[in-house]
């Protein structure tokens, strides 16, 4: 089964991409995490990439996606993998089409993750620390018993400068930017799968499980019970 997961941030996508790996047993691969492999392991891409990002510049096309097919020529993608953080482009989607096509794979799911704007925002700005021992909380899903003081040890609790709404709400806008025309393409492709990722976590994860049982049954299933429009 090879998946790719979609969404903003603040979506809930690594909670997700635990459970998805763990239950389907194919490995979660996150950009950073084949960059990091890659230049551990001193491959001549990882040593390319390392010199890009020691530079402080982006890493060419090139090099990402002949990292990305080192990763998933390795052994423990032969049953599947779940793809996070690549592609990020139209142009990056239509080389990892031709190369899976090489490697005699395919694209099964792209699973979306979708919040509204506003809940991300709240869910991105909500965000408190201790300005003493560093405990983290959110003002929705984890408050302190007392507003403003850390339930652990009494410090002040304060709101990270990236964690304000302009500095989110200008993150947001960025990604939906670069987000639309990635979904449009594999709207196109028919591979989409837009979860309603505002419900309970355990919910969330309900709705991706019937998408994978319901499309390895049946390639014609229309799945609608907690999605907003998910065709198989």
């Amino acid at each position: 089964m090879n998946v790719l997961l979609m969404g903003l941030p603040g979506a809930g996508k690594g909670t997700q991409a635990e459970r998805i790996a763990q239950k389907y047993e194919i490995p979660h691969i996150s950009t950073g995490d084949m960059f990091r492999a890659a230049i551990k392991e001193g491959t001549p891409l990882g040593k390319k990439a390392k010199e890009y990002m020691g530079s402080g510049h982006l890493v060419p096309d090139e090099v990402t996606i002949g990292i990305v097919r080192e990763r998933l020529s390795k052994d423990d993608c032969e049953k599947g993998f779940l793809l996070d953080g690549f592609p990020r482009t139209v142009a990056q989607a239509d080389v990892l089409e031709q190369m899976l096509a090489e490697m005699g794979r395919t694209i099964n799911y792209v699973l979306n993750i979708d919040v509204a704007r506003e809940e991300l925002m709240a869910r991105l700005t909500g965000r408190r620390l201790c300005r003493n021992c560093g405990a983290t909380y959110h003002v929705i899903f984890n408050p302190t018993h007392v507003e403003g003081m850390c339930d652990k040890c009494g410090g002040e609790l304060y709101q990270r400068d990236d964690d304000n709404e302009k500095t989110v709400g200008t993150r947001l806008e960025v990604n939906i930017s670069q987000q639309q025309p990635l979904l449009d393409f594999y709207q196109e492709k028919g591979y989409l799968c837009n979860i309603d990722g505002s419900q309970p976590i355990d919910m969330v994860f309900k709705c991706i499980d019937d998408i994978v049982c319901n499309r390895s049954n049946s390639a014609t299933t229309v799945i609608t019970n907690g999605l907003k429009g998910v065709t198989a």
